[in-house]
């Protein structure tokens, strides 16, 4: 980011309106910078130096967001969709100006950690597939999930289109029989690659099926327990940092 730019981009940039409205308020007096009345909106000034206020009100300039989301299911992983709600349908209004976008997909029906941002170069980094970025999912899957799936997953499993997969990590939480008759395991996978329904076709291809299935993490990134589906937060500094540095060291 340079180290200045035009007062009226930084601040259409955050949403605080358009350029010809902007210009219109610097001519009412309503924008400082520095406690200063500016009449000039396009005046170059410093972002992270510069105290910008519109109305008595200071704005914080940010050029990139980072937003948990717990997704919930029936939602897409678009930036829009003609028939269904999407994850950035579900954000606050504030971060309709920085257009984010899902960093990846979830699954319709799938529930759980997605990232939303408009930093296209953490996108690449962890959806790139040299990058081998690792995501846990927890899932309820029909039948009894046991050792001999585990070393198949740990060995990679041919999916219905030939695609061999990478090593997979299955750990078997629990396995019960139903009243009703039949078996149902709840089981943590964490894969290093994220194919087109790849979870659902793992346990395909060893005869299974998942009825359930949440994500719980993406890199060093965890599914903050205290959000409520639909809920969501921005990364706190610490989770941003982590996340910068594991695709930074690889």
């Amino acid at each position: 980011m340079k180290m200045t730019q035009r007062l009226d981009k930084l601040l259409v940039h955050i949403g605080i309106g358009t350029r010809s409205q902007l210009k219109q308020l610097a001519k009412s007096g309503a924008i400082t910078v520095n406690g200063i009345a500016v009449k000039d909106s396009g005046m170059q000034v410093n972002p992270e130096a510069d105290r910008i206020a519109v109305n008595g009100q200071e704005v914080r300039y940010r050029e990139f967001v980072y937003v948990m989301l717990n997704k919930p299911p029936g939602v897409v992983s678009a930036t829009e969709d003609n028939r269904d709600r999407t994850v950035v349908d579900l954000l606050p209004d504030e971060y309709r100006p920085f257009a984010v976008f899902p960093v990846g997909r979830l699954d319709k029906d799938t529930e759980g950690l997605l990232l939303l941002t408009n930093d296209g170069k953490l996108a690449h980094n962890l959806l790139s597939p040299r990058k081998h970025v690792p995501k846990t999912y927890w899932a309820r899957v029909a039948g009894a999930v046991g050792e001999a799936d585990r070393l198949a997953f740990a060995e990679g499993v041919t999916l219905d289109d030939g695609y061999a997969t990478l090593p997979a990590q299955l750990r078997v939480l629990e396995v019960r029989e139903q009243a009703e008759g039949g078996a149902i395991s709840e089981i943590e996978l964490t894969i290093m690659e994220g194919k087109f329904h790849q979870v659902k076709r793992m346990f395909e291809a060893v005869g299974k099926k998942v009825v359930y299935l949440k994500r719980l993490s993406m890199g060093p990134l965890e599914l903050d327990p205290a959000l409520a589906l639909g809920q969501s937060r921005e990364l706190t500094a610490g989770e941003l940092l982590a996340l910068q540095q594991a695709h930074e060291d690889q």
